[in-house]
């Protein structure tokens, strides 16, 4: 019979790697906007960071990185998520990002989940990674997500545009 313990499965996310060509102003996004905190990250030998993402029972990481492999053959990194449409995570205080993304000059997109009570906020750092904030609905005060035209979250729409981007301070 076989020992449980051998049999693979997936235990939680570790971490998500970001690429940047512009370190300062994505961890003015991350630390500032989002409330991500320093983690402690070993010396690769180029520039990057390490953010803690704070969660029950431990914790997963945002690592980003800038210079060396994140540069491609321009020099500079690749923007948006590519294959990968965001990354999502699990949040509270939902007016309060929002409150946090007008103060920041950023713009966004709400959605109600269908069938559910999941209310999120969707938003880009300024590489142009979309971020899916997920709330428990039932536990946020305040009126739900706002699903007018032009808030709404549809998917496959992107509302990135790095011209515009505000300098985050």
């Amino acid at each position: 019979m076989p020992d449980p313990q051998d049999t693979p499965f997936v235990a939680g996310l570790f971490h998500v790697a970001i690429k940047t060509s512009d370190l300062a102003a994505t961890l003015r996004f991350y630390k500032g906007v989002m409330g991500l905190a320093d983690a402690r990250r070993p010396d690769f030998g180029y520039p990057g960071a390490w953010l803690a993402v704070p969660l029950p029972g431990g914790q997963a990481l945002m690592h980003i990185y800038a210079g060396g492999p994140a540069l491609g053959p321009e020099g500079v990194a690749p923007r948006g998520t590519a294959a990968i449409d965001h990354v999502s995570l699990a949040c509270r205080g939902y007016h309060g990002f929002i409150a946090r993304f007008r103060e920041a000059g950023l713009d966004w997109r709400e959605f109600l989940v269908p069938g559910t009570s999941l209310w999120q906020l969707f938003v880009y750092d300024p590489s142009g990674v979309q971020l899916e904030l997920t709330f428990e609905g039932s536990t946020e005060a305040g009126p739900p997500p706002d699903m007018s035209d032009g808030r709404r979250y549809v998917a496959g729409a992107s509302f990135f545009d790095p011209a515009t981007y505000p300098k985050l301070s």
